[in-house]
């Protein structure tokens, strides 16, 4: 145990630091502080000594040097018990610092509202990571303090053991450290680097020279996408997304839980009329909008493939309530995504403990927390940004351009297609998916396959509409597409066969659409 007699405080959230300081004061601590942060407590009636005051040096270079001194420094890192130590420190008029309280610039706030590289610079802390980085080194003999959230469990032990922190609550505030500078350099860092070598001339680089992220492990997983699997959740530093997803009951999630909850949440918010997705596997076995709602959108959705659905996980894109509840009790779910959940809901899904009910919040697709999609492959990494183009230029290519409702259609089932493994084919009709082909080798057998699970829910292809993810390689899809009555297609275009894909469209009156935009999952 070591007793806090004198600390350091210099921070940029001020969020508690006024309480903080005054529970410090009142414990016997003295407090040494800088600028803003020592106005503000000196106005609260805390006793504060100036940084300026205690190492006999003003605050310099508009603010750039306040703690860079080896009063603070050497009374930060001098180890108490070394005899060399404590004559060096007593010698040069040295007192011990016993605790740091410091946050540091907002460095990534301030490059994320966009500003000029100069005030990025300017906005990269020097003296605050010094700081903490020689009280998390020393944390023996010093705390490191630097979220305002540990202020309280701080507190709390300092009440308890007479002004004493544990080593362990030390060490543990160290490593505290640590991540936060890997971090905040790693910004830094992600930032430069992407950084034009003649920003007069050349634009910003979308990857920058060296890419580093941090995550904050949420909870270890039972097992990976297998039991022999071992695996944990990590969520960035943003908020939004799954890492901050209310789990309101149900088992612990696993791997493959978390796989899919995403899908769900991702294709559940690409539509503004009320939404509902099935996954299984990754890929959608059924979606739908409705204008009556939810319920509606659910119950159309799950006439697609009734089978698959069987162990799925269902997403929505608004509030789900009681009558929705009591409806997809009737099956065996995994898991429920939504915005949110009416209390009578909750008491509904209470009746089955093991299903997971998560509450998202907003599922706006550009909230989510990723800015890149990462994919490990040996030995490094690959890094994109995210898919979240749609079809902004639509080029009707056939004789016929498509009614209303077939575009309707069609660009529903161009926001689906997006979300479905290639090859992706997905047949739509009225607002919902009829059939889905996924993931096979050849566009033709996804093609097939999305006309077999239509025939096989007992759902009509006749006058759907087609979406591919990517463009047709042979006028063999469109033959196909015509054989079981598909009226309209969206599709990127840009094969060289594009002529003779075109000409058999317009041999079977069908629309054709292109985007100019593919969509490849794999």
């Amino acid at each position: 145990m070591k007793k806090i007699k004198r600390a350091i405080i210099s921070v940029t959230d001020k969020t508690g630091v006024v309480e903080f300081a005054r529970e410090l004061a009142a414990m016997g601590v003295e407090i040494i502080s800088t600028g803003g942060t020592a106005e503000l407590i000196k106005n609260a009636g805390v006793t504060v000594i100036p940084i300026s005051s205690y190492t006999g040096f003003p605050e310099m270079l508009d603010g750039r040097l306040k703690t860079l001194h080896p009063k603070i420094h050497g009374g930060i890192l001098g180890i108490r018990e070394n005899q060399t130590h404590r004559k060096e420190m007593e010698t040069n008029g040295i007192l011990p610092i016993d605790m740091v309280v410091v946050n540091l610039y907002a460095f990534e706030d301030t490059i994320a509202k966009g500003c000029a590289l100069d005030h990025a610079i300017e906005n990269i802390d020097i003296g605050g990571p010094t700081m903490i980085r020689a009280a998390a080194k020393n944390y023996h003999d010093v705390a490191a303090v630097v979220d305002p959230a540990d202020y309280s469990k701080i507190l709390s032990e300092m009440h308890e053991k007479k002004a004493m922190l544990s080593k362990h609550t030390r060490f543990n505030l160290a490593r505290k450290v640590f991540q936060l500078t890997a971090r905040y350099d790693a910004a830094i860092s992600n930032y430069l680097g992407s950084i034009p070598e003649m920003p007069e001339i050349e634009e910003a680089k979308k990857f920058p020279d060296t890419f580093t992220m941090q995550f904050e492990k949420v909870q270890d997983l039972r097992y990976g996408e297998n039991p022999h699997q071992s695996a944990a959740f990590y969520r960035s530093r943003a908020k939004g997304g799954l890492g901050d997803a209310k789990k309101h009951q149900g088992k612990e999630l696993s791997y493959n839980n978390i796989l899919d909850l995403n899908a769900a949440l991702h294709i559940a918010a690409e539509f503004h009329d009320p939404a509902a997705v099935i996954i299984k596997h990754n890929n959608p076995c059924g979606t739908a909008i409705s204008q009556d709602g939810i319920l509606h959108a659910y119950e159309r959705a799950y006439a697609c493939d009734k089978t698959s659905a069987f162990g799925g996980i269902v997403g929505f894109n608004r509030k789900v309530t009681k009558d929705v509840a009591e409806v997809l009790n009737k099956i065996f779910l995994e898991a429920v995504i939504a915005p949110a959940f009416d209390e009578d809901a909750l008491q509904v899904f209470g009746a089955k403990k093991n299903l997971r009910v998560l509450e998202s919040g907003d599922m706006k697709t550009e909230q989510c927390p990723a800015d890149y999609d990462i994919k490990r492959v040996c030995g490094g990494i690959l890094l994109q940004t995210l898919d979240k183009e749609s079809a902004a230029d639509l080029k009707t290519v056939t004789s016929r351009g498509p009614n209303d409702k077939e575009l309707e259609d069609l660009l529903f089932a161009w926001n689906v297609c997006k979300h479905v493994k290639s090859n992706a084919i997905i047949l739509a009709k009225d607002g919902r998916t009829v059939g889905i082909g996924a993931g096979q080798m050849s566009r033709i057998d996804s093609t097939r396959i999305a006309v077999i699970k239509a025939r096989d829910a007992g759902l009509s292809v006749t006058g759907s509409v087609l979406a591919s993810d990517a463009f047709f390689p042979f006028r063999d899809n469109v033959d196909m597409a015509a054989e079981h009555g598909i009226t309209a297609i969206i599709q990127p275009g840009g094969s060289i066969k594009d002529e003779e894909v075109i000409k058999a469209a317009n041999e079977h009156g069908i629309a054709m659409l292109f985007t100019g935009i593919r969509h490849f999952r794999h």
